[in-house]
């Protein structure tokens, strides 16, 4: 199955970068200098504009190594029109089952938010492929550890509060991946178009989350 293979694609890969750019010309440079530095799962919120047409462009412009998803999908008619237009996966801020099945209907992977125990569960039941954690930095890695106990099986991913340095440090404490936005894209060198300081970053969080799994 294609949804399959895409969702152990980004669980190997460990890390998302969460893509809210304003500057929508900037985006194929950004998502190449992240990718240079292994990062290479990008997901474009919905609150970028144009993010429709700017997924369908660039989905055709980038290597096919790239994963490219979308974020911030509030209900399914959103993700239908982004995974026509080329996202290989569906993230949500919340838990609403007609974007699970939208995201399912054309075989990718969907991510809901959720908050609670009970959302994480009842999103998973209901076929999340990743359950979202949002927003992380809320809760903290305690919550990861304390839900995982009793349900070992659930496939958890924060968002919000992911930094360069704490990466792996969510990754031991349970996430099969991390979902990291503007720590890792530097609003500064984004302005002054220093790219490279966005693949210095990506190889940071790399590295700490390699760090993390070999230990």
């Amino acid at each position: 199955m294609k949804r399959e293979k895409i969702l152990e694609d980004i669980l190997k890969r460990k890390s998302v970068a969460v893509i809210r750019l304003k500057e929508a010309d900037k985006l194929k440079k950004v998502i190449e200098a992240l990718a240079l530095g292994g990062v290479s799962v990008a997901e474009i919120t919905m609150t970028v504009p144009n993010a429709i047409g700017l997924i369908k462009q660039i989905t055709q412009e980038l290597s096919e190594d790239i994963i490219v998803g979308v974020g911030s999908v509030l209900n399914a008619d959103v993700a239908k029109q982004a995974i026509e237009a080329g996202a290989k996966y569906v993230v949500s801020p919340v838990f609403k089952k007609e974007i699970i099945d939208a995201a399912h209907a054309y075989d990718v992977p969907a991510m809901p938010g959720c908050f609670t125990p009970t959302e994480v569960l009842t999103a998973y039941e209901y076929g999340a492929d990743v359950v979202k954690v949002f927003p992380a930095d809320v809760l903290g890695m305690a919550f990861f550890k304390g839900i995982l106990a009793p349900m070992p099986h659930l496939k958890l991913m924060p968002t919000g509060g992911v930094s360069l340095t704490n990466a792996g440090d969510w990754i031991k404490a349970g996430a099969v991946a991390v979902g990291i936005g503007s720590a890792l894209l530097d609003k500064d060198a984004i302005d002054s178009e220093n790219y490279s300081k966005l693949t210095e970053n990506a190889k940071l969080i790399t590295q700490n989350i390699n760090n993390a799994i070999k230990k």
